[in-house]
């Protein structure tokens, strides 16, 4: 299962990206949008000419109100005929500014109305920071009407003792469990889903642990602080707080395994640092957000609770900006993770990831900040909130699909080799998973800010919706036949040889590939083109673009090129024939009169070749006026052996034969023979030989290795035999002599044939 660890990377990377960004998603929730309370004896009073434009006078008024004044309207000139106008700022919801149609609906003004919200903002709550020091006395006036307490044991006694019971039953719990969990966090295997599910068990005992001690403190706290006053609210708010907290320490288990490497999900570099990070934020958070809630409870002066969010917000924030640089280089580590060879576009997107992350929490910061002084303030910080909520569970939501999709697969295959096809149809149903979850993402996005970006109302919403609904939907299936189309054509692709020089006394196997598999790699190009065009044409004609010019001016271009280039066409066309006609595929050794060599590469146009020196040839299709395959069926190689006038014809067929006789038994050579090595009879007689010839019948592939060992075995057959070779040499006989010496220069066979090519007969 090793394999669905490779294929897990995405999976691995994308978690470990945004593992750390998920623990931290909560700390992005922006201030509510806070104003302070107005003074009664202060007022400021603007007198208007009439020539005001509206976006000028809803800022003056907007920043007039965050300081807690009335401002007063009043019209310039003799004749007033209707009362001042009266604003107040002591309204408990931030009063809007200027209506929306009295802005120009273009980008660049949204940007500059945000970037003003959030100036304003930004003063504002710096302007409120003195009057946080207010608090504890608000606090302590608001702590002295609680009606819990006012018998027995006080409201504090009663709210720290619910909370060490809360404690101690989840201790007690987890302390009766830890042995039934202990066995089942041990993972099975390296695999991700063995470890997925040992991580499991471990979320399974944290969640129940902080299910049961909020349970019980729900339960003490209506038992022991019955009445709804400040005691139980803090009990409440602080129970809330504490568990949110340990969801923070819990999933940082889940994911990181601190302690237990053999079950991390996220193989983050310096995952116990994080870990520690993550449980020093996990404490501190939920009392900053106790705090600030509590506050709102009982503040006098909403600039107290505006002074307070200014200072948590902006102390978060930095936490957050602090963390992400810290892990600059463990994020960038596990983004280059992805490939073993990393390209560019990895490596750019590494460097990147961090700083994306660093940008986009400044991000949410600013809309908190901003949220103050906009319309709908508390909606667009929710917003955010939730974006940062979206942003994060959609990458993890799509990573954790695919990758269990894909060691289902790795499963399968571990069991059984999948063709091609249900290889094809994994891969083209684990990215529609996956895209299903990053759609409903963006659909989510889309609805949170397309008020806001765009100024659209709701019922302009779901028109807009379902126009971007079908243009999603269409590029959605062409990017999912895109990816079916790719992995069908890869699982045919012949697998190329490694690079270098071929040894010719090597055996070599016989794969060549299937007429199937050598069509397939010509078509990818064109096929995956076709797909990618016309989904884009169709995407462009539902966005509205006209693409009848662009169909003509297609045309056009295509008959220039068809007569501009007739050998571009000559060459498609011949090419288009020969696959046809099965005249070659890749692996196979060919001909084409001028040059030859191995089939290595198939293209639309031409082919190329590898001579058996290294060079590769490219050839035209065009220019193949006929061509010689030596690699198909089998191949008849003939050779002659010159013997001397004297020698035993008969005793050397019989040596011979025994000499094919040993090719065929032996377990090297044996398979490739067809038909066994034999002599076929005296081909000629010269002055000074009888020439025989032999011949055998072989694998195409192996003829030349085969002669090779053929002449070997029948020199030392005859030789054994005493049978004398024939020599032009003048010999004087003087008994029984060596009749080895000239051996060397009596066999004569013909030419020998490329590694690959039988010999002509």
């Amino acid at each position: 299962m090793r394999g669905c660890n490779t294929r897990s990377m995405t999976s691995r990377f994308l978690l470990s990206g945004l593992g750390v960004l998920a623990f931290l998603w909560f700390a992005a929730i922006p201030a509510a949008p806070a104003l302070a309370q107005t003074d009664a004896d202060k007022s400021v009073t603007l007198v208007l000419r009439g020539d005001e434009t509206p976006d000028a006078l809803a800022r003056t008024i907007k920043a007039l109100e965050a300081t807690g004044r009335k401002v007063t309207l009043r019209l310039a000139g003799a004749g007033e005929a209707q009362p001042p106008a009266t604003v107040s700022a002591s309204a408990p919801t931030p009063v809007a500014p200027a209506k929306a149609p009295t802005r120009v609906s273009t980008a660049e003004t949204r940007i500059e109305a945000f970037w003003e919200d959030f100036v304003d903002g930004f003063d504002a709550g710096n302007a409120a920071i003195p009057r946080a020091v207010e608090l504890p006395d608000d606090w302590q006036r608001s702590w002295m009407g609680n009606r819990n307490g006012l018998t027995g044991p006080s409201a504090g006694v009663r709210i720290l003792a619910s909370l060490a019971l809360a404690i101690a039953g989840a201790g007690l719990f987890r302390y009766a469990s830890a042995g039934w969990f202990a066995r089942r966090l041990r993972p099975a295997g390296p695999e991700f889903t063995t470890r997925l599910i040992a991580s499991g068990y471990g979320l399974l005992q944290d969640a129940l642990t902080i299910a049961i001690a909020l349970g019980l403190l729900r339960f003490e706290a209506g038992l022991w602080l019955p009445e709804p006053d400040l005691a139980a609210a803090a009990l409440r708010t602080a129970g809330n707080g504490a568990a949110i907290g340990a969801c923070y320490i819990a999933v940082g288990r889940f994911l990181l395994a601190p302690g237990a490497p053999e079950r991390r999900l996220l193989p983050l570099p310096r995952a116990e640092r994080h870990f520690r990070i993550l449980c020093i934020y996990a404490i501190a958070t939920p009392i900053v957000v106790v705090s600030a809630i509590l506050a709102q409870r009982v503040a006098g002066s909403r600039e107290a609770v505006a002074g307070l969010f200014a200072v948590s917000a902006l102390a978060i924030t930095a936490f957050k900006v602090w963390w992400f640089i810290d892990a600059r280089h463990d994020l960038t580590a596990l983004v280059l993770q992805h490939s073993p060879q990393p390209g560019p576009g990895l490596r750019l997107l590494a460097i990147l990831t961090p700083w994306l992350y660093v940008a986009f929490s400044i991000f949410i910061w600013m809309v908190g900040r901003a949220a103050m002084m906009m319309p709908d303030g508390g909606h667009w910080a929710a917003s955010a909130g939730l974006t940062q909520l979206i942003i994060v569970l959609a990458p993890i939501i799509a990573a954790g699909v695919t990758n269990l999709i894909a060691c289902r697969r790795a499963k399968l295959a571990s069991v059984e080799p999948l063709p091609p096809l249900k290889q094809a149809l994994g891969l083209a149903g684990q990215a529609a998973a996956g895209g299903v979850v990053w759609a409903g993402g963006f659909y989510l996005m889309a609805r949170l800010w397309a008020s806001f970006v765009l100024e659209i109302s709701s019922g302009d919403f779901s028109t807009f919706s379902r126009q971007a609904a079908g243009v999603a939907v269409l590029a959605f299936a062409g990017w999912v036949m895109l990816v079916f189309l790719r992995a069908f054509f890869d699982a045919y692709t012949p697998r190329r040889s490694a690079i270098g020089p071929a040894d010719e006394d090597e055996a070599h196997e016989d794969n060549v590939p299937s007429r199937l598999a050598t069509v397939l790699p010509v078509l990818r190009g064109v096929v995956l083109g076709a797909v990618i065009g016309l989904t884009t044409l169709v995407v462009l004609s539902r966005l509205g673009v006209d693409i009848g010019p662009l169909l003509a001016g297609f045309g056009i271009l295509g008959l220039a090129i068809s007569f501009g280039s007739q050998a571009l066409v000559r060459d498609i066309v011949s090419g288009f024939f020969f696959m046809i006609e099965d005249a070659f595929r890749v692996g196979e050794y060919v001909d084409t009169g001028k040059l030859k060599g191995t089939v290595e590469k198939i293209s639309l146009r031409s082919m190329q070749l590898r001579h058996q020196s290294g060079q590769i040839h490219t050839v035209p299709f065009g220019q193949i006026a006929s061509l010689t395959n030596a690699s198909r069926d089998w191949a008849t190689v003939k050779f002659n052996v010159r013997l001397d006038h004297s020698a035993d014809i008969e005793l050397a067929r019989k040596a011979i034969k025994k000499t094919g006789i040993a090719l065929l038994e032996d377990p090297e050579y044996g398979p490739h023979f067809i038909a066994p090595l034999k002599m076929q009879g005296v081909a000629d007689i010269t002055d000074s030989a009888i020439v025989i010839r032999l011949k055998f019948t072989s694998k195409p592939n192996q003829a030349s290795g085969v002669q090779r060992e053929a002449l070997k075995r029948v020199y030392r057959a005859l030789n054994e035999a005493h049978i004398p070779f024939a020599s032009n040499a003048v010999t004087v006989r003087g008994g029984e002599g060596n009749y080895a010496g000239g051996a060397a220069a009596a066999i004569q066979a013909l030419p020998p044939p490329s590694p690959l090519a039988p010999a002509a007969g």
